[in-house]
């Protein structure tokens, strides 16, 4: 491993600030128990998709923690633009010096930093809580911004602990747990939206989900490819985003039209969602099987008095089943009183056209349609669905 460690580091151009104060140093507050290598791995993410991730980002320099904790990088890449690195501990005998715990902010091992060419980065840290007390002696505006995105996430995360500790095994809470992760995405995603600093931002992106899941919020991966082509256009992450963020790659979004599709109805007829959504005033697309928990808790709870209440206005439910077995699919639609609305299934499980039509792959899911089959709003559950059709509905 150092052996390609120093290859590497030798096919980099190097900046040293002419002061004589190394670039990069700091001191580091070793743990007690012994369990942590006193080295320190500076690494630099090649693309938008190696930031915050484990194994893929390139190993540039290491450090040894000096017994005082003290710390010196001579040298960092030369860079006259702002770059992104990460900082890393690692515990000892861990094979791969590049492994980016992202499992707890307040006890990650790795904390990024913003370097350009002249900066004099003087840190401070804990090993054992390296992410959490990660300071920088007079940060730059880039790395105060860095900071802060750092403190956010910390507490978002404990609000999101707090919130799902005693929900997370319980499959009919499941759509509870996605609500609390879906709160400690918009912290990280109102960051993003705010800040004019660009590789912060794209921090945020990578924190709000570094399995790259954005499924549940491809509105914002979009808009944040608008924003930052805008004032970044030619920026190879910013490309990278956009390229992640096209249309056709996305779930359809909030202002779209949902595309044509034929649907298999329980009648044993065959039409078309335009034909099913009509012009209602208000239609739920509803995504569930009979197998799916809090889908069935959905049924029962909210979509039968929300139907019950709102359907003489001009509100309308069209459910679509990823089912398989047509008995389990009718005997679940009788027992939920889901009988009063539309269904439709290809009775395919998993392998669902519509699903397919909508480029999502998670259930519950569901968009609301106004009377043109524009998409108005989507994965709205519980209170926060029978808000929004009272609300849209005027009663």
């Amino acid at each position: 491993m150092k052996k390609i460690t120093y290859l590497l580091l030798l096919l980099l151009p190097l900046h040293t600030n002419c002061s004589g104060q190394a670039p990069l140093s700091g001191k580091i507050s070793l743990a007690l128990n012994e369990q942590w290598s006193p080295t320190l791995f500076l690494i630099r993410p090649r693309s938008l998709d190696e930031v915050a991730t484990s194994f893929l980002g390139q190993v540039i320099d290491s450090a040894k923690v000096k017994p005082d904790g003290s710390f010196v990088f001579d040298k960092l890449p030369d860079s006259p633009e702002p770059m992104l690195l990460e900082l890393a501990v690692q515990k000892k005998g861990e094979q791969f010096v590049n492994r980016l715990n992202n499992e707890d902010p307040s006890t990650d091992n790795y904390c990024p930093i913003i370097w350009k060419n002249g900066l004099k980065l003087k840190i401070s840290a804990s090993m054992a809580q390296f992410q959490s007390s990660f300071t920088i002696e007079n940060p730059s505006p880039e790395n105060v911004a860095l900071l802060k995105l750092r403190d956010i996430r910390q507490a978002a995360f404990q609000q999101f602990l707090s919130k799902n500790k005693d929900e997370e095994h319980e499959e009919t809470k499941l759509l509870e747990v996605e609500a609390a992760k879906l709160n400690f995405q918009k912290r990280l995603i109102d960051f993003s939206q705010q800040t004019d600093q660009l590789l912060p931002a794209l921090l945020a992106i990578r924190w709000v989900s570094p399995n790259q899941d954005y499924e549940r919020i491809p509105e914002f991966l979009f808009s944040q490819c608008q924003k930052w082509q805008s004032s970044h256009p030619g920026h190879a992450w910013v490309a990278q985003l956009c390229q992640k963020s096209e249309r056709k790659r996305l779930p359809v979004l909030i202002g779209d039209k949902l595309p044509e599709a034929e649907l298999p109805m329980l009648a044993g007829d065959t039409l078309t969602l335009a034909q099913l959504i009509g012009k209602r005033r208000l239609t739920l697309l509803d995504l569930w099987a009979s197998w799916c928990a809090p889908c069935r808790r959905e049924n029962r709870d909210f979509l039968v008095p929300l139907w019950e209440q709102h359907h003489k206005n001009g509100f309308e439910i069209i459910a679509y089943a990823l089912d398989a077995s047509a008995p389990a699919w009718k005997k679940a639609i009788e027992a939920d009183g889901a009988y009063r609305w539309v269904h439709a299934s290809h009775l395919r499980g998993d392998d669902a056209p519509l699903m397919e039509a909508l480029r999502i792959q998670t259930i519950p899911a569901n968009f609301l349609l106004d009377s043109d089959g524009k998409v108005i709003a989507k994965n709205l559950h519980g209170e926060a669905l029978l808000k929004f059709v009272a609300q849209y509905l005027g009663e």
